[in-house]
């Protein structure tokens, strides 16, 4: 039985039927219309493959139909709800999530946006046990990548998701054979984070140049994206790079030099981050000039309140 949702959902289901192992029923979720969506539909795959599907059902309404379902394995992938731990242990040989972070670091909501807000150099995936409280339970299997300077939050998804098909294709026979390894999971280890907000994403010009350009790609499309404020009005920040990563070039959030391709490079509290593209609210996105353009506010100081 499967609780999946996303592309890396939709990956491992495909996995998963290319095995050969039966389905029994799909839990998922309806889109938002507030997301932009850019994966995979766990829904249609499931249809497709005439298994019944469940979207944004109660699961603990649904408890005794799962049970009667006798399911043997319970896999989670991408599924945004905990499942109640009476669920849990109707699988007779296990419930299994597959987060995206090497856990016990980065337990919790958006490890894939975090690690980058915090400049980490290596992340991956982790198959483990689910217990009630959430990514707890003993690790089955982890594999890891690196984490690139080129790499935003969609690019370091779209390393993860091959990863999480890897794992489900290594383990699952070994799960179904009783054979897969066990360990246990120190969560004092390890680190615990919530759920980003889209106020979440505002730069602070103060900070220094890597980390408001980590947070930049951390947040960029498909996500709400980084912000600041120009004359008073918002300014979606796309996409950065670091132009210097020491010294005081002017005042944060002062723009000190325009490329020729329409970037901006603006003063950080160390150092300076080159805006590439940019948006004013209800504005089109483009260059960072054409974009300030707008509000004829190209030399001067960005502000940030």
């Amino acid at each position: 039985m499967l609780f999946a949702y996303h592309e890396m959902g939709h990956a491992c289901m495909e996995a998963i039927l290319k095995m050969g192992a039966p389905i029994t029923a799909l839990f998922t979720h309806r889109d938002d219309p507030h997301e932009e969506i850019w994966w995979s539909s766990c829904a249609e795959l499931a249809a497709r493959h005439r298994i019944p599907v469940h979207i944004d059902e109660s699961v603990e309404t649904a408890a005794a139909n799962i049970g009667a379902l006798e399911p043997s394995i319970i896999y989670s992938f991408s599924y945004r709800h905990l499942i109640p731990e009476n669920v849990l242990a109707l699988a007779s040989l296990g419930a299994f999530n597959l987060h995206p972070s090497l856990l016990p670091a980065y337990r919790g909501r958006a490890p894939v946006n975090w690690v980058l807000v915090n400049g980490e150099r290596e992340t991956g995936v982790t198959l483990h046990h689910m217990v009630a409280r959430a990514d707890a339970g003993d690790i089955v299997g982890q594999r890891a990548v690196a984490i690139d300077d080129s790499d935003n939050a969609l690019t370091l998804y779209r390393k993860l998701v091959p990863l999480g098909v890897e794992l489900v294709d290594e383990l699952h026979p070994k799960i179904v054979a009783g054979i897969a390894p066990r360990r246990k999971m120190d969560i004092s280890k390890g680190s615990y984070f919530g759920r980003r907000k889209p106020e979440d994403g505002r730069i602070d010009w103060r900070w220094p140049a890597r980390r408001i350009f980590n947070l930049v790609r951390a947040v960029t499309h498909p996500y709400p994206g980084a912000f600041c404020f120009v004359g008073g009005r918002k300014l979606m920040v796309w996409a950065a790079k670091i132009g210097a990563e020491t010294g005081t070039l002017a005042p944060p959030g002062e723009v000190v030099r325009e490329a020729a391709d329409g970037a901006l490079e603006v003063a950080a509290g160390e150092g300076s981050v080159i805006v590439k593209v940019a948006q004013f609210e209800g504005g089109v996105e483009g260059n960072a000039r054409d974009a300030l353009s707008q509000a004829g506010r190209v030399k001067d100081t960005i502000q940030f309140d």
